[in-house]
């Protein structure tokens, strides 16, 4: 019979534990879920940032990114051009 006992508070001591101590199974699923969370939005940012690189690199090496963001951003054309705006 104390046997049982000592069994008993042993498995009410270990379940205590489980789900109200220190790293309890409700905390770990929640940060679990926050980490999916910032591994997805670590994801994001890195293509984001993959994708200013390569915008940075064309604006470093080609003329042809420099002469695109002008005509598109700042409306300049070039000389001799006749420049077309359509209005919808």
């Amino acid at each position: 019979m104390k046997l049982w006992l000592v069994f008993l508070s042993l498995f009410a001591g270990l379940q205590y534990q489980l789900w109200m101590g220190q790293g309890n199974i409700p905390e770990v699923l929640h940060l679990n879920q926050l980490l999916m969370t910032q591994e997805n939005e670590n994801r994001q940012r890195r293509e984001r940032n993959q994708m200013l690189a390569a915008e940075v690199m064309d604006l470093k090496e080609g003329v042809v990114a420099i002469e695109e963001r002008a005509r598109n951003e700042l409306g300049m054309i070039k000389q001799d051009e006749i420049f077309y705006q359509l209005i919808d």
